[in-house]
């Protein structure tokens, strides 16, 4: 590829779709290109992209119709004339915690795939388990309390591996299978997680499950990065040969097979590295590289990504995983349910037309809203763990209260930042520098209350599908550590980028900020007692 423009190349393997994003050496986005599940493979019959079961609580996906996704998204890519033979390093985004099992001989299979042929009717017979469980799915709620109850409780289970046991992560599923369906389990030859099955196969061999992803499932030693002998035992036999053993994330795990070199024109220098999870790849596209770096998406949910240097796991709530560009550090993501949606509905309730309304609704009250503190569960929340919904006021004398409709509205905003804010310092998260991104994201009102809570610069960020971007500026990354040979900081990568993301930051007011600081005690408190009116404690 001597002389040639290079292109770096990310996938990412959401749950709806397929999304391609290619990237120069100077970071700026050159291409995109998506597949959707149900638009473009309609023959899978999923909605959003999944199956639901009738319980209510399985849901599943067709590992083969991601294969078949992947060539139908290359086929798009050709059409487009994509320049194939200029990539110099491709990365995967995938969807955290599903997990793909390997029939037995299936690597054999991988290895010798017609470049003549689609690969999605070569693989047909290559799996164990026809339906992948993904992250949506919640019926392994009995594998959890296993896991626990042997390994000494929730929290000696986070203290391992970053996080309790939660119904979606890999290994509870793991779990379930096995129980549940031996003989797909012992013709099972391999597992691998949702990225590592896409990098499976674009290597025409299994590749490794990296670090960062691998801390999604109950498994992983988050501090010797290995998998943890007594989170394996609890989950299945002879489960350490299926796995393989993970690596860091900034790994070279080889080359393209012949197949896609062959079938599209990738080079034979292209390179492949390993694959990660979709949050660690939006930590990445969002720039986060040292700690103190955090970054608040404001969407139908709302999220907190934070790069850490020493971890502090919770038994109760929120993830540490292994950071993606950093193997010394960590990353933690803690996730609120209660995010764009209650926002809305609390507008609409105080009758602002729109958001610049509302803006202007919450000038008339003061930062602090007089020692109000409202807790708004309109759907069952994540962060803290409360299964019932519900709307909680309370006045300056901590009792049950009636707001005016100012008072609503500043309540709620107070309320979703002071949880943040209480809930990362929870987990040792204190930002430094902070990202603001998501469709709440543009809004000066929203941007000032966020900052004065933290007492932070506050800097929105536009960067768009940030964890395709991730992808490929991991694809970068690892291409620039192996031309090296050497680790290198992420940060001389991400200085390399020629644009700018980031529009007109908001600074703290001092004294605003210690009102909240001095509230801060007074809401933890109240957040228990709402918890314990609830049954959640």
């Amino acid at each position: 590829m001597s002389g040639e423009p290079m292109v770096f190349l990310g996938l990412d393997s959401s749950t709806q779709g397929l999304k391609a994003l290619a990237v120069d050496t100077e970071g700026r986005p050159l291409f995109e290109k998506s597949v959707s599940y149900d638009r473009d493979l309609p023959k899978y019959r999923t909605e959003g992209g999944v199956h639901r079961h009738p319980d209510g609580r399985t849901v599943t996906a067709p590992p083969i119709m991601w294969a078949e996704a992947l060539d139908l998204l290359f086929e798009r890519m050709a059409d487009d004339r994509f320049p194939f033979p200029h990539v110099a390093a491709v990365s995967i985004s995938g969807q955290q915690h599903g997990s793909v099992y390997w029939r037995r001989g299936a690597g054999l299979q991988l290895g010798r795939l017609e470049n003549h042929r689609p690969i999605a009717p070569q693989l047909a017979e290559s799996f164990a388990v026809e339906e992948s469980p993904i992250w949506m799915d919640s019926s392994t709620t009995d594998e959890c309390r296993e896991r626990e109850a042997a390994m000494g409780g929730a929290q000696a289970v986070a203290e391992i591996t970053g996080s309790r046991a939660y119904e979606r992560f890999t290994g509870n599923q793991i779990a379930r299978i096995a129980k549940r369906c031996p003989e797909a389990y012992a013709a099972t030859e391999r597992i691998s997680l949702v990225s590592s099955f896409m990098a499976t196969l674009l290597a025409g061999t299994y590749a490794p499950i990296d670090w960062s992803d691998g801390s999604g499932m109950n498994l992983l030693d988050i501090r010797t990065k290995r998998w943890d002998p007594k989170s394996l035992a609890v989950t299945a036999s002879g489960l350490a040969e299926r796995l393989g053993e993970p690596v860091p994330s900034h790994s070279s795990v080889g080359r393209l097979a012949p197949y896609w070199r062959t079938r599209y024109g990738f080079s034979g220098q292209a390179i492949l590295i390993a694959a990660s999870g979709d949050n660690p790849c939006s930590l990445a596209g969002l720039g986060l590289r040292q700690p103190g770096d955090v970054a608040i998406s404001l969407g139908t949910s709302d999220t907190l990504f934070a790069a850490l240097r020493e971890p502090r796991p919770s038994g109760r709530e929120g993830h540490i995983f292994v950071n993606p560009v950093d193997p010394d550090g960590y990353m933690a993501l803690l996730c609120w349910k209660n995010g764009s949606l209650t926002r809305e509905a609390i507008r609409k309730q105080v009758g602002d037309p729109d958001w610049r309304a509302y803006a202007i609704r919450l000038g008339r009250t003061e930062p602090g809203n007089g020692g109000r503190i409202g807790f708004y569960f309109l759907e069952p929340e994540i962060t803290p763990p409360c299964l019932k919904g519900g709307v909680h006021r309370f006045g300056s004398d901590d009792r049950p209260a009636i707001f005016t409709p100012d008072e609503e509205a500043r309540a709620v905003l107070e309320g979703a930042f002071l949880s943040m804010r209480l809930h990362a310092e929870g987990l040792g998260i204190r930002p430094v520098r902070l990202l603001a991104t998501g469709g709440a994201s543009v809004d000066p009102a929203v941007l000032r209350v966020m900052a004065d809570v933290f007492g932070v610069r506050v800097e929105p960020s536009d960067v768009p599908n940030t964890a395709a971007l991730g992808a490929a500026l991991r694809a970068w990354h690892g291409w620039r550590c192996l031309q090296e040979g050497r680790f290198v900081a992420y940060d001389d990568v991400w200085k390399q980028r020629r644009i700018s993301s980031h529009g007109r930051s908001v600074d703290p007011d001092p004294a605003a900020h210690a009102r909240y600081t001095s509230l801060l005690p007074r809401y933890a408190a109240l957040e228990r007692r709402v918890l314990e009116a609830t049954g959640a404690l």
